[in-house]
């Protein structure tokens, strides 16, 4: 690999390093901060939707303004303040502002160290983000030959992606100190944008070209300004895509509008018309597969809280929580690296993806049933051993029951993560290439933010007639297991709503099956 390329990798091992770290966040706020389970999911569900919907708008800057160097340069260096930020809120460090208090306790906290710890998600949902936009269009312009690129996973290399997940797992948890467990991710991030900052001088930047965001914005202004206008009743003059003909009169051309280039934004051609109403028939599909987001979002933060007091030993053995993110990425990768080899052995790719999402959505129904079965009887033991109002108190139940469902979470997300990475792909228009897997991730992150929402709705909801909530301040007396049961029949409900859209929904054949067959049709054409 060339040098340039294990400059940007050196970004990718400390991304899988800090993730590991992060996965805590919840047992973190709910032991070290005592906030309540709701409070604690909200604040990582919002980060962790925020660093996933971000990426659009920052694919934007990138095209239009930045350039994918730059974007990285930037988030690398806000990763690197916002990790060392959060190592520095962590009580001891800052121990003087609150009477030398050096204790991992709730009243250690200060008012110094929830600045730190809130500017400390904001730089590094910045960081994420800029990662997921520009690391992996860098990393492949770096090399010489276009037609083999290289995934971020190929890039980091195989002894860095199968060790540091060790690490993380293993070497991680069993440091008690948290300023210490989230300071080595830390030092390991800044050293790595350090690294990457090192062969500056060698990689290959790419100008601004545009952003194809700013022509749906143009489309939108051009058929708005001229609302009061007829169209034209040459059909070679209005766009090929039917339906949504008020978008139709941003391809009219006014008296005044005599040079294309000088009215860009009252004037569009009918090829940037056509690719504005494919990008707004797929909007239906894509609420579909917010459900998705919002399941997935339970794995670190309700599935978590659930594992940490339970019994984690082994023998004498003490597992660490991090083994169910190991266990996690193990299935999504399979579950995703078998639906790639799905589309090679199948005739026509066109509905692949629609059937991919249908698999994943009934893969989410089980992981929630199995999720409410396993909380039901977690809750029988609790009250059995009288822990009702003991929350502290190890309850005598493995925490192994709980890999199953996040086996099945690990199989939704993999599967899901495919099936809409090529939905977008195949449906979306060409000139939007560039963010179709950033699309892929705002999806899942606009359902882990609704999952906030859908707690405060079914908490509220619960609570009606003076009834006590699902959720109350402590896990041993909330009721995830309805919560759980409630995820079920929505998502079930939301696969009846993506069975009725999908088979409405018109399919256009993949790129390179349209591909394929002008090359047919040429073929015949000469012979």
């Amino acid at each position: 690999m060339a040098l340039s390329s294990s400059s940007i990798a050196v970004l990718i091992w400390a991304d899988i390093l800090t993730a590991y770290a992060l996965f805590v966040m919840m047992p973190y706020l709910t032991t070290v901060w005592n906030l309540n389970i709701t409070r604690a999911a909200a604040i990582v569900n919002v980060f962790s939707g925020v660093a996933t919907i971000m990426p659009i708008g920052m694919a934007f800057l990138v095209d239009a303004f930045m350039g994918d160097y730059w974007m990285l340069l930037l988030s690398s260096l806000a990763y690197s303040f916002g990790v060392s930020c959060l190592a520095m809120s962590t009580p001891p460090v800052l121990s003087n502002a609150v009477g030398n208090c050096g204790e991992y306790k709730p009243h250690c906290i200060g008012d110094a160290q929830k600045v730190l710890f809130y500017t400390a998600l904001a730089l590094i949902a910045i960081g994420i983000s800029g990662h997921i936009t520009s690391l992996e269009s860098f990393l492949n312009q770096q090399q010489e030959d276009n037609s083999e690129q290289l995934s971020p996973r190929q890039a980091a290399g195989g002894v860095g992606v199968i060790l540091l997940p060790i690490v993380g797992c293993i070497a991680l948890p069993y440091i008690k100190p948290w300023s210490v467990r989230f300071g080595i991710p830390a030092i390991c991030t800044v050293v790595a944008t350090f690294l990457f900052t090192t062969g500056s001088c060698l990689y290959r930047h790419s100008k601004p070209q545009g952003s194809p965001l700013t022509t749906l914005c143009r489309v939108f202004v051009a058929s708005a300004s001229k609302m009061c206008r007829h169209l034209p009743s040459n059909d070679n003059q209005v766009p090929r895509i039917r339906g949504l003909r008020c978008l139709d009169k941003a391809v009219v051309q006014t008296q005044n509008q005599e040079q294309k280039e000088q009215n860009r934004w009252k004037l569009c051609t009918i090829e940037e018309v056509d690719d504005t109403k494919k990008v707004i028939h797929m909007i239906p599909m894509w609420m579909t597969f917010i459900m998705c987001g919002v399941v997935i979002s339970i794995g670190n933060t309700y599935f978590l809280e659930q594992a940490t007091d339970m019994n984690r030993k082994v023998g004498k053995l003490k597992v660490p929580l991090p083994i169910f993110k190991f266990f996690y990425d193990l299935v999504k990768d399979y579950f995703k690296s078998q639906c790639v080899k799905v589309p090679k052995n199948v005739k026509s790719k066109r509905y692949v993806p629609a059937f991919g999402m249908t698999v994943a959505m009934l893969f989410s129904i089980l992981c929630c049933i199995t999720a409410a079965e396993v909380e039901t009887r977690r809750l029988d033991v609790i009250r059995r051993h009288g822990f009702l109002d003991k929350p502290n108190e190890k309850i005598p139940m493995s925490m192994f029951w709980l890999l199953p469902q996040f086996l099945l979470l690990g199989a939704v997300d993999g599967i899901s993560n495919f099936s809409i990475d090529q939905f977008f792909t195949n449906q979306a228009p060409a000139s939007m290439s560039r963010y179709l897997k950033i699309f892929s991730h705002g999806v899942i992150g606009a359902g882990t933010v609704g999952s906030v929402l859908s707690v405060y709705v079914v908490g509220k909801v619960s609570e009606r007639g003076g009834r006590p909530s699902w959720f109350q301040g402590t896990l041993n007396k909330s009721r995830l297991d309805n919560y759980y049961w409630t995820l079920t029949v929505l998502s079930s409900t939301n696969l009846i709503l993506y069975i009725l859209v999908a088979s409405w929904y018109i399919y256009k054949d993949p790129p390179n099956e349209v591909d394929d067959k002008a090359t047919k049709n040429e073929g015949s054409a000469q012979a």
